[in-house]
């Protein structure tokens, strides 16, 4: 535990009771963070205590952790169980055992620069791809500065894991695939984002072409523009291909089942396909794309702890990866 705010990373904030002193004073707990670096997580679950003027450091949670501690006369030695390696080592003094925790961040962050880490630093650089695409990525030499690493890993990324959680995928069918660009585009709206971007936005419209998979994203102030976003760029994208928009696939949304639609579509000669209510794998190409854009999204905030308004802005950039 410690009374030191600035030591913690992701400080979550959350009264939970008090400790009680030696001299029967007490202390209110405010929250629990962790102590480490950018990188890796030193010591986990620290409480947060207000007031305490020195940082305890309790053995046994340690253990609990998966660490062993080991003292002599002089220091005790904090090591990981699995790997051995030393974690930080607390020095005696006054018959006290310290631990300086400025030491600890660097000590381990030195000790940790390793290959395994240059695989995972790349994991996260290419928006948490899986690591056997960065492996054929690698041996191939297809990404400038990629190093020559072995990224066949055991290991898996705990934020991969927290994030890409779904529930059962549904049955595959066999489609008849479109020949040529524009013939089908499949549409979807992203939203509302629990916080507004930097833009005013809180809506995307994914679009996504059916024969080249090729994406459009586009801020939406309100679901109402929709229609707007779409007529602008089914202009612009007819002009610059000289192909024309045969069909368009949507949900029953009222951004997309209203009046403006219906007659556009009908002046142009556009089917507008809809799928069944409730049944979203019928328009499962923009579905899985809004699913992985928001994966890759609520990822890379994640790892980086950034502040939710760059949300639809790391959205429209993992489109065009």
């Amino acid at each position: 535990m410690t009374g030191d705010r600035s030591r913690l990373l992701d400080l979550s904030l959350k009264e939970k009771g008090y400790v009680t002193y030696g001299d029967n004073n007490k202390g209110k707990i405010l929250g629990h963070g962790t102590i480490g670096n950018a990188s890796q997580a030193i010591i986990e679950n620290v409480l947060y205590v207000e007031g305490l003027e020195h940082n305890l450091l309790s053995i046994s949670q340690l253990c609990d952790k998966g660490n062993q501690v080991s003292f002599n006369s002089d220091c005790c030695v904090i090591r990981d169980s699995a790997s051995n390696n030393v974690k930080f080592v607390g020095h005696r003094i006054n018959n006290i055992y310290m631990v300086n925790l400025d030491d600890v961040t660097t000590l381990f962050s030195k000790s940790f620069t390793s290959k395994e880490d240059d695989i995972w630093l790349w994991h996260r650089r290419v928006a948490h791809i899986h690591v056997k695409h960065l492996d054929k990525l690698s041996s191939k030499e297809l990404v400038e500065g990629l190093p020559k690493l072995n990224f066949k890993t055991k290991d898996t990324c705990d934020t991969c894991q927290r994030c890409k959680q779904v529930k059962n995928s549904s049955k595959k069918k066999n489609v008849i695939s479109t020949s040529i660009p524009l013939e089908l585009l499949h549409m979807d709206l992203f939203g509302p984002s629990q916080i507004m971007s930097f833009g005013g936005s809180y809506y995307a419209l994914v679009i996504v072409d059916n024969f080249s998979r090729f994406t459009w994203t586009l801020f939406l102030n309100a679901k109402s523009d929709a229609f707007k976003s779409f007529k602008n760029l089914a202009k612009q994208i007819q002009n610059q291909l000289n192909l024309k928009i045969v069909y368009i696939r949507s949900d029953h949304g009222g951004e997309f089942e209203n009046f403006q639609f219906e007659k556009f579509c009908s002046k142009h000669g556009i089917l507008h396909q809809f799928s069944a209510p409730r049944t979203p794998q019928q328009n499962g190409v923009v579905e899985r794309k809004n699913r992985v854009l928001e994966e890759l999204d609520r990822l890379c905030l994640t790892k980086a702890k950034s502040p939710n308004t760059f949300g639809l802005m790391q959205f429209i950039l993992h489109a065009m990866l």
